[in-house]
This record gives structure tokens, sequence and C-alpha cells, in this order.
């Protein structure tokens, strides 16, 4: 596909297919007397994290969810905050927790994750579902490197026997999207933006994930020609204008299929973790259930 316009990702088509069939899948587990229920708790008053939860909260609710918000002011204290999980543990119509991040400074999130039922950590943090992750196991796993996986699935871009650079080793998108690629039969460079010679690992790989969180960090003429390029970054220029860690107008010349910042992988967290509640919910009433939907967006 070399010497053509890459052909464009919609994360926001996929993402729609992926909610329609959560709400189908919502709609059957209320009809036997279980409606998927998620909390949402947010400590203080940051701006984005406000918005991140009302979008949060919105999508839910269109899906069928009880929802609910559980505002903390930003004064809550460890033990307050770990309290206030271990109610929404014990409470059997909550199927999902989240806990919005980042908190205030004086919290520890890791302690946060941690006092999570793993069978509700939507997000797939506890070093519970990290584990079943790594080992291959059943478990709930974080939503952005799902929703790669998901974005590939339904864009025909396949992963068995592709070499593979994850850039980016967090533990919400690098590390896991890395074994998620693994178990699918790539192979696969964790890289970083310490990486020796990033270009020539970019180079080599026919899909490229960029998620280190730098403006513009990959440069076109790194991509291989017709390589599949997901561009996970969320970075605002002092303009105000959203990019990606791929330079996009470089890469849509020599990439073979590329998601736009924003409309690519941002639509997908969200639509990842109502598919990550509603499995949940099953889970935890015992239900036999597949979230399924066609294929391709």
């Amino acid at each position: 596909m070399s010497g053509s316009a890459a052909r464009i990702i919609d994360g926001k088509a996929s993402a729609a297919l992926v909610r329609a069939a959560v709400r189908e899948t919502a709609l059957h587990l209320t009809a036997r007397g279980h409606r998927p229920g998620l909390a949402v708790v947010l400590v203080g008053e940051d701006p984005a994290s406000q918005v991140y939860v009302r979008n949060k909260d919105r999508a839910a609710s269109e899906a069928g969810f009880d929802v609910r918000t559980l505002r903390l002011p930003a004064t809550t204290t460890q033990e307050e905050l770990e309290r206030a999980v271990a109610g929404l543990n014990a409470d059997a119509s909550v199927h999902g927790i989240l806990v919005q991040l980042p908190l205030p400074k004086h919290l520890d999130a890791a302690r946060v994750v941690c006092a999570l039922d793993p069978a509700k950590d939507v997000d797939g943090l506890h070093p519970q579902n990290v584990a079943a992750l790594m080992m291959g196991a059943p478990g709930l796993f974080p939503c952005t490197p799902a929703g790669c996986i998901e974005l590939c699935d339904r864009n025909d871009i396949p992963l068995e026997g592709r070499r593979v650079a994850v850039i980016g080793r967090s533990l919400l998108v690098g590390k896991p999207l890395a074994l998620m690629c693994l178990a699918r039969n790539a192979t696969v460079t964790l890289a970083h933006s310490r990486t020796r010679d990033l270009a020539s690992v970019v180079r080599e790989s026919e899909i490229v994930v960029a998620a280190v969180g730098v403006a513009g960090l990959v440069r076109g003429d790194w991509i291989r020609p017709g390589a599949a390029v997901i561009d996970v970054g969320m970075n605002r220029t002092s303009e105000g204008k959203l990019v990606g860690d791929v330079c996009f107008d470089e890469a849509m010349a020599r990439a073979g299929a590329i998601t736009p910042v924003p409309g690519g992988v941002g639509p997908m967290t969200i639509a990842m973790l109502l598919k990550n509640t509603a499995a949940a919910c099953a889970t935890l009433c015992g239900i036999a259930l597949e979230v399924a939907a066609p294929r391709k967006s």
C-alpha cells in the first residue's frame, strides 16, 4: 500500500459496534435479574478527571448500566478512600469499580488498586489481573491495550506472525499490550523513549503502537511501507490542538493503515471499560456469556 495515502482506522465506528454489543449483553443480563452496575470513584476536582468521569457515566448509562459516581473531597484520607472501596467491594449490586486516576498526591494509588476486589477491577490494574495476563489466564485486562487489539481485529490487521513494535512501557498500556500481542503469536519488541536507534526498530515492524506521550516522536520516514500504525498518544500542543505520538501527515504517506488522534484509540478505551463491566457482571452472577459483535467496523 506504499505510494498512496494510508487507510484511516475509524475508532469511533469500532467503538460504536462494541458499545452496541455490550448494550445487548446488558439487556440480557438485566432480563435475568442482574443489571450491570458500575461505580466510579472520583477524588478531588481535577478538571480533566471531571470530564473523563462524565463521559464514562454517560456511556455506561447509554449501555443500560446502573451507574453511580462517588465524589470525594480532595482532603480524603487514604483510610477513608480504602473504606469507600471496601464498601463497593461488598455491594452485590456493583460489578465494576473504577477509581479515577490520578489521585491527589497525598494518596497512594497502588494501595487503592490493591484494595479493589480483582473480580470488580474493570481497569485491569489489580496484581491478580496483571498476573492473569502474564500467565494467559482469564481476568480483567486494561482497557486501552484491549482496545488496540480490538481495533486490529475489527480492521483486518492480523497479529499472528507479525513483527510488532510497542513504544512505551507503562503499566497502563505498553507492558500489557506487549503481553496481549504475544498471546496472539506476534513477535514483539517492547521499546521506549530511551531505546537506542528507535527509528530502526520501527522500520523493521509491520505493526507500530506508539504509547509514550511525546508529540511527534515517531517520524513518517520511520514507518515501514504498508505498516499499520496505532497511535495511543494524546498530547495537546501550545495552540491547544490534540495530536498523537506519530507525525500523522508524514506517516499517512507510508503506512497501510493508521489511527487518527483524536478519534482512533480514545473511543475504544471507554468501549472496553463497558465490555469489562458486562463481563464482570456475568462472571460474578455465574452466567456464561460472550460479548460479541461483527468483527469489522
